[in-house]
């Protein structure tokens, strides 16, 4: 249905967009976020590293423009695109000025080749100053915003200190909809507490919400994060390669197919990763999913209801 694959993923979306492959250049525009900086709390998301979720983005100490080149020339290895999209994914990145924020934006959608900007940010930080940027940003070029939700259970929000409840993400969803800037929604699978119904249910709601795309996460545990002190005290069952799997194929069946898939997977670096280490093996977990699609002759939008 969507090229080689039974689920509708980016690159089959951009390809059909833009004619060909296009590649991301993960950037680190030097923000930090209202839940460590002491505005709401001072020590981030119970997962989140020092480094924020951006391992692989650029330098925070280089310029946009340094950072876009050196992005280029370390995945030109990989990809032969003439085509990028800019993505602020480091900490919260609308979470700063007016003049700074637009002076990054324009910075990076001014570089050759790039043809969209993807924003990661938090709900809570979209004032109607931003959103008037980011309105005036949607005229020039592919934008998107991505949101962090994870969950919409309050008692597993608040064990990841995520800092806000359920109904700013549905206010910041209706907003940006309002303004035709597409939203991308993040969801965690794994967290302590949550059953495969619990997880199954953040993604109808997420699946019912009529934005345009959705990532799906791994809970890893990282390194010297809260997260990895939490779990040494009292560890929590962690999904093993082939449970991941199904409750993917799970998840995506109820998904609508229109809906974007960005992510199915966790992407934490080798050196910080402490479980589970099977997460490292990334393309034997996206053709696991391939095949247990295929087994069950399944496909996204399969067990879709609007509620």
């Amino acid at each position: 249905m969507w090229g080689d694959k039974r689920y509708h993923t980016l690159n089959y979306e951009l390809r059909k967009i833009f004619g060909q492959k296009v590649m991301k250049l993960s950037l680190d525009g030097g923000f930090t976020c209202p839940n460590r900086d002491g505005t709401i709390g001072d020590k981030g998301c119970i997962f989140c590293g020092e480094e924020g979720s951006g391992e692989f983005a650029g330098c925070r100490y280089l310029s946009i423009k340094e950072q876009i080149e050196e992005q280029k020339e370390l995945l030109s290895k990989k990809w032969n695109t003439d085509k990028y999209i800019a993505y602020f994914q480091n900490f919260t990145n609308t979470y700063s000025s007016y003049d700074d924020l637009r002076e990054k934006y324009y910075a990076a959608i001014s570089e050759e080749g790039v043809v969209s900007l993807a924003i990661a940010t938090r709900p809570d930080c979209l004032s109607d100053e931003v959103m008037d940027l980011l309105t005036e940003i949607n005229e020039k070029t592919f934008l998107w915003v991505e949101l962090g939700l994870q969950t919409i259970h309050e008692s597993s929000a608040k064990f990841i200190r995520r800092g806000y409840p359920l109904e700013i993400y549905n206010k910041a969803v209706e907003k940006l909809k309002e303004r035709n800037i597409k939203v991308v929604t993040h969801l965690i699978f794994g967290l302590p507490d949550e059953s495969k119904e619990d997880i199954l249910e953040s993604v109808k709601y997420v699946g019912n919400t009529n934005t345009w795309g959705v990532k799906f996460h791994l809970l890893y545990i990282q390194k010297e994060t809260d997260l990895y002190r939490y779990y040494i005290k009292k560890p929590f069952p962690i999904f093993t390669r082939e449970e991941y799997i199904s409750l993917v194929v799970d998840g995506l069946e109820l998904l609508p197919v229109e809906m974007v898939v960005h992510r199915l997977t966790g992407d934490g670096k080798k050196e910080l990763l402490y479980k589970p280490r099977w997460s490292l093996d990334k393309l034997r977990v996206l053709s696991g999913i391939d095949r247990e699609m295929k087994i069950r002759s399944s496909y996204q939008g399969l067990k879709f209801q609007s509620i």
